[in-house]
């Protein structure tokens, strides 16, 4: 299998969501492997509270960025994959006519795992430079100074375990992906897609089924475009509200990885859910449809869904910072009380809907000169 410069960009979503993960997960645990033998050098009662809470603190950041990041990224592996084999579904007929066994197109996949690899790798370099910040700012009155060591075992699970796993994760369910008969690869998904759409097209109510069809076909991208709405939405308010809770350099993190984050994904997710649909909306195009009309049918769906993330975001950070505060820093005094920011809240909102109109505008503009005759072309 052969994975083009155009293709090999779509995994660079993943490469981000590795690298957010690693990088958070890196300078935390490694903070709470070096805290943790000092508890011994902590006498003062307020000072063994705070230590506490430093260490539940850094072993909560680590599992629910850690975890959570790893699952979105096993979802876009499984969509990149799916993808690939819809967009290339002909070669891979062909490749399979010719005798090629569905395990050794599969083992082709193992690229997937090198994009892992590059975040990973990237993050735990990352989150290793931070250290030195990362302590300053944890750092705990009355105990002996944190000595930074570097722990192998911390490389093995945040670098070459993750690589491994998504290598093999690839491969299988690359396998079990091109199980579907040569007849249908050879006639190619995009084809039979586009000649349910043309029989459709008779249909009065056309509108309101394509705009269900288009949410119904791509799940994973509503997830995605969700996600990265959800994304902005909790990290933003998250970053703005750790300036008053912690300090600017852990409000800066949070706030950079939040843009970084939502960014990347809903650019990948809707360039995707775009370049998915052009034979749809070429289509429509020719029986008449309006640009307006094609772009309400297409990107319309996705709104309410961008919006649900943005409100799943804002409580997410709200639940997290308040139970931090009551109940993880509950007996470590000169805490501030954490209140919803409703300030943060309306500024990132505007923001929101400024960033996501805009993606949106641009998108409009290349259906705008979606070409008839170039999306009708067959696959090369």
């Amino acid at each position: 299998m052969l994975i083009g410069w155009k293709d090999g960009l779509k995994l660079v979503g993943v490469s981000v969501v590795c690298f957010c993960a690693v990088f958070v997960c890196t300078f935390m645990l490694n903070y709470y492997l070096d805290v943790l033998p000092l508890g011994d050098t902590v006498t003062e009662s307020g000072a063994q509270a705070l230590y506490r809470a430093q260490l539940a603190t850094a072993r909560m950041t680590a599992a629910v960025s850690g975890g959570f990041l790893a699952l979105i990224a096993v979802v876009m592996v499984v969509f990149y994959i799916q993808l690939y084999v819809d967009e290339h579904a002909r070669q891979l007929g062909v490749l399979k006519a010719m005798g090629y066994s569905n395990g050794r197109i599969a083992l082709g996949f193992w690229v997937f795992g090198a994009s892992v690899l590059a975040g990973c790798a990237l993050g735990f370099g990352g989150g290793w430079a931070i250290i030195p910040y990362i302590y300053r700012e944890m750092t705990i009155e009355g105990m002996a100074k944190i000595p930074i060591s570097f722990h192998p075992g911390l490389s093995l699970s945040l670098v070459v375990a993750p690589t491994a796993f998504f290598t093999m994760f690839s491969c299988a369910y690359a396998a079990i992906v091109l199980r579907s008969p040569v007849s249908d690869l050879l006639r190619g998904k995009s084809e039979r897609d586009t000649r349910k759409i043309g029989v459709q097209l008779a249909s009065r109510s056309f509108l309101r089924e394509m705009r269900v069809t288009v949410l119904k076909s791509r799940k994973l991208l509503v997830f995605f475009v969700s996600f990265a709405c959800f994304c902005f939405g909790a990290m933003v308010q998250m970053g703005i509200s750790m300036k008053e809770l912690s300090s600017v350099t852990m409000g800066a993190l949070i706030l950079g990885i939040g843009v970084v984050l939502s960014v990347v994904i809903l650019y990948m997710s809707v360039t995707s859910m775009v370049r998915a649909n052009l034979k749809n909306i070429a289509l429509m195009k020719a029986f008449g449809y309006s640009l307006r009309e094609c772009v309400s049918a297409v990107l319309g769906g996705y709104v309410p869904f961008a919006f649900l993330g943005f409100a799943a975001g804002t409580l997410y950070q709200f639940g997290l910072l308040f139970g931090m505060v009551n109940f993880i820093f509950a007996d470590v005094g000169e805490v501030p009380e954490y209140r919803f920011n409703v300030s943060a809240f309306f500024v990132t909102l505007a923001v929101f809907i400024v960033c996501y109109g805009a993606a949106m505008i641009y998108y409009v503009r290349k259906i705008a000169n979606v070409s008839v005759k170039e999306v009708m072309q067959e696959n090369r």
